[in-house]
């Protein structure tokens, strides 16, 4: 006899799909996000400021680990935000390809991302500016369930 998977329990609240105009409009609201790449058999993920040049991400960074994935892979690029007091946010990810640009390749472009504040936070020298060409967009806006009637919210508010 086969056992069967138990039913899924009741979610009251829900999580919902952002539109594209939308989640464009939310990734310019957020100065850091995270990058992810592969590393050999690893996914690797690392924060960044960022700016958003028409509908590409922008970011500087220095020749390491991450600048030597971005070379050989596609990326993934994740932004968030949450309100932690009513257990409420959104996420939005960008799949893309990543191109890798220096200051003599590209000095538009590095003017660009600079104007548009991807100006790095980090200490230390920043040669090479990243530009994620977005493939695809998606994000999802976590609901919360209602509160029950009756619940003191004093300590919420």
């Amino acid at each position: 006899m086969a056992s069967r998977r138990p039913p899924e329990p009741l979610d009251p609240g829900a999580l919902d799909e952002i539109d594209v105009a939308e989640c464009w409009r939310l990734l310019a609201t957020q100065p850091v996000g995270r990058v992810a790449v592969i590393d050999g058999n690893y996914p690797l993920v690392f924060p960044v400021n960022y700016a958003l040049d028409g509908k590409a991400i922008v970011f500087w960074t220095r020749p390491g680990t991450k600048l030597w994935a971005i070379r050989r892979s596609n990326v993934t690029f994740e932004v968030d935000a949450f309100d932690l007091w009513r257990a409420s946010g959104w996420s939005v990810m960008v799949k893309g390809e990543a191109q890798e640009m220096t200051v003599e390749y590209n000095p538009n472009l590095v003017a660009r991302s600079k104007a548009a504040g991807a100006t790095p936070w980090a200490p230390g020298a920043r040669s090479h500016v990243v530009r994620i060409v977005a493939e695809s967009i998606t994000g999802r806006r976590i609901r919360p369930a209602e509160i029950a009637p009756g619940t003191d919210l004093r300590g919420y508010a």
